[in-house]
């Protein structure tokens, strides 16, 4: 299916505003930002808003409007939106609210969303229930309030659901260039992901940011990332919300890993897109990205004239994805020569006041410093109060920086630590200049963060498209162990010889053609070790009899195998199926330790051996797995081969699957293998 074209109503040249109070307020909020095309009002009764003529319906316009806000009410708001798709209109906002999200009040309000996206036809709406956008570049605003935004030439574009969080980032004083701000409301018909795409064609935006509850869809977000990597636009998304997980019963482990949170997570990073936790990160990577783009690399550089700055941009950076690289050897005469004998030179930099004032040595210094070959160089600096002191020195030092990064080509931030201590005016000359000026230490390091990830991701091949299957319909059945080992066997997971017994004679039977020590499982058990359902290392018929029988007033059948040697480490492989991101598969710490732990990662689907080596790699229990304090070291490479064919399980049987758990999945020593000693599957149809 081809996009609807968001063109006309993004950019339009007219615009027809339909209501009252609010369609007065979109002509003056216009007007203010100077829309330089035609504002058609449409009112049954009065002949002039805002000294504009007024139409009396859909069918007087002049012509098909570009682009219509809609604030009357809901019922009749779905009127005019099917005479305005009739006419050939461009797109529109609808401003009313009761409809879905009012559903718990209002019976009709499911009933009446259905009813607007059937009256806009092919025509692109935003909302209901929401303010509309803002276009900084033209002057164009279907926005019914006043806001805080101006012109720009070029800048970045913010979209969100909430209005109320878009009202107030447009009153942001942090210098940050806004060229699209949208509200999406509802999303009944137009979707984030699918506004984004519009914004991301315009080239005179930089990046896009959105705040979002939840993902329009998986094959949305997949293509909002393609196109963002080939126009070398990034994304970065304010995800709120813990999203609630499939509702499973709960019988194995991995829906207690697999939080939609973390699932989202690893689907932005597998995309490309940017994660950030708050609204104060989003604005400041944003202008790192509007500013510079995408970071090269983690390493970035810190200066400060104070030891307490130093300290604090180091602890900010602590378990963070930046790195404060060490200086090369070829900086240290420069640096020495301007700052002085007293200055102790290292990353982050305290360089102390012996310079402050000094242009020249200011200079020095900062471009050796800048001649690190850092992604990213940040000096702390908080600006005085305007109305009671003097920012004369502070200027200097803005001069040296500017002087500098142009001479050396080299990326500089300047950091206040308090938002207040940079004010505006000098925020919006430096992103004039390329410097970014960034408002909080731990947003700016979030940011370096945020930005160095997306780099990262771009300079590797793009992910295989991912797996996007719809599920069968239908109860979800559990196989047995013995079905669910049989199945992933066939896939290559290696799993214990074992045999399925009637009666307690025969378990004993299979016992002896295994061979001793053996396990005995009673089947059809989700819990089996809670219900006395497992016996370990069995060592003879008698004791394989005795433990059958036991079992028999729990299960019919008996599963007896073959005794796993003990493993250097035992760990969970699991997949279960997300709301939008379909199956995602869990590797972690298993056993007994799964959620005492919580040590796993999550891989959305497709993966490949090397991308699961990498996960592997960031767990806690890697050290065991590489032989911790001189222990025994893991069979690694058959743990990834391992991994990778319970991937293609879960992938092969993506319609059907709805959750794998194979726990605890033993690796043994290297060169010994790794073996399934329990595995659960859940199927549909």
């Amino acid at each position: 299916m081809t996009p609807r074209s968001l063109d006309r109503l993004l950019r339009p040249q007219s615009i027809a505003v339909f209501g009252g109070k609010e369609a007065r307020r979109v002509v003056e909020q216009c007007d203010k930002m100077g829309f330089a095309g035609e504002i058609w009002p449409v009112h049954p009764k009065l002949d002039e808003i805002a000294g504009r003529q007024c139409y009396r319906s859909v069918a007087d316009l002049p012509a098909a409007p570009d682009a219509a806000f809609v604030g009357v009410n809901r019922l009749l708001t779905v009127e005019i939106i099917a005479q305005l798709a009739a006419r050939g209109t461009g797109g529109a906002v609808c401003y009313a609210s009761g409809f879905s999200e009012a559903a718990a009040e209002l019976a009709d309000g499911i009933e009446l969303q259905a009813a607007l996206v059937a009256a806009a036809k092919d025509m692109p709406i935003l909302g209901p229930n929401c303010y509309g956008l803002i276009n900084g570049l033209d002057g164009a605003l279907l926005w019914p309030d006043q806001h805080g935004m101006v012109r720009v030439d070029r800048g970045v574009a913010i979209l969100t659901q909430s209005s109320n969080i878009a009202l107030n980032l447009t009153m942001q004083k942090r210098g940050l260039p806004i060229a699209y701000l949208m509200t999406a409301g509802n999303q009944a018909q137009t979707g984030l992901c699918e506004m984004a795409l519009a914004a991301l064609e315009d080239p005179r935006v930089s990046a896009v940011g959105l705040h979002v509850e939840g993902f329009d869809s998986l094959a949305s977000l997949q293509r909002l990332a393609d196109r963002s990597r080939a126009l070398k636009k990034p994304v970065v998304i304010l995800k709120v919300g813990k999203s609630e997980q499939a509702q499973l019963a709960t019988v194995s482990h991995t829906a207690s890993l697999a939080g939609g949170d973390l699932v989202a997570s690893a689907l932005l990073s597998r995309l490309g897109i940017g994660r950030v936790a708050t609204l104060p990160q989003l604005i400041e990577t944003l202008k790192l990205l509007h500013v510079a783009g995408p970071l090269s690399s983690t390493a970035i550089s810190s200066m400060s004239c104070s030891g307490g700055e130093a300290s604090l941009v180091a602890d900010a950076a602590h378990g963070a994805a930046v790195d404060f690289r060490p200086l090369k050897p070829e900086q240290l005469p420069a640096l020495r020569s301007s700052l002085g004998a007293m200055v102790t030179l290292s990353n982050p930099l305290d360089y102390h006041t012996f310079v402050w004032g000094n242009y020249e040595l200011t200079l020095q210094a900062f471009t050796a410093m800048f001649k690190g070959g850092y992604a990213l160089n940040l000096l702390i600096l908080d600006f005085p109060r305007e109305d009671r002191c003097s920012a004369a020195d502070w200027t200097v030092t803005i001069d040296a920086i500017t002087v500098a990064a142009r001479e050396t080509g080299a990326l500089a931030g300047i950091v206040a630590t308090l938002p207040e201590n940079l004010p505006e005016h000098v925020a919006q000359k430096l992103v004039a200049d390329g410097i970014v000026p960034f408002s909080g230490i731990d947003e700016t390091i979030a940011a370096a963060s945020v930005a160095s990830g997306i780099g990262a991701a771009w300079a590797k091949p793009a992910s295989a498209p991912l797996l996007d299957v719809r599920a069968k319909s239908g109860e979800a059945q559990t196989l047995s162990e013995w079905e669910a080992k049989t199945a992933l066997a066939g896939f290559g997971v290696t799993v214990p010889r074992g045999m399925v017994a009637d009666s307690p004679q025969q378990a004993a039977d299979h016992a002896e053609k295994l061979g001793f020590p053996v396990v005995v499982k009673g089947l059809g058990i989700d819990h089996k070790s809670e219900a006395g359902a497992v016996k370990l290392n069995l060592k003879d018929t008698h004791a394989v009899t005795e433990a059958a029988r036991d079992m028999g007033a729990v299960a019919s059948q008996f599963l007896v195998e073959e005794m796993v040697g003990r493993p250097v480490a035992e760990l969970i492989v699991g997949a279960l199926r997300d709301p939008v991101a379909g199956l995602v598969l869990t590797v972690g710490a298993g056993g007994i330790l799964v959620e005492l732990l919580q040590d796993s990662v999550i891989l959305t689907l497709p993966t490949t051996e090397s991308d699961i080596e990498a996960a592997i790699s960031t767990l806690k229990i890697k050290k065991v797995l590489d032989g911790y304090r001189g222990g025994a070291r893991g069979d690694i490479a058959a743990l990834v081969k391992t991994v990778a064919a319970a991937a293609d399980y879960v992938v092969k049987n993506a319609s059907s699957l709805e959750e794998l758990d194979i726990n605890p999945l033993m690796v043994l020593a290297d060169g010994h293998g790794v073996v399934a000693a329990d595995a659960l599957v859940r199927k549909r149809g």
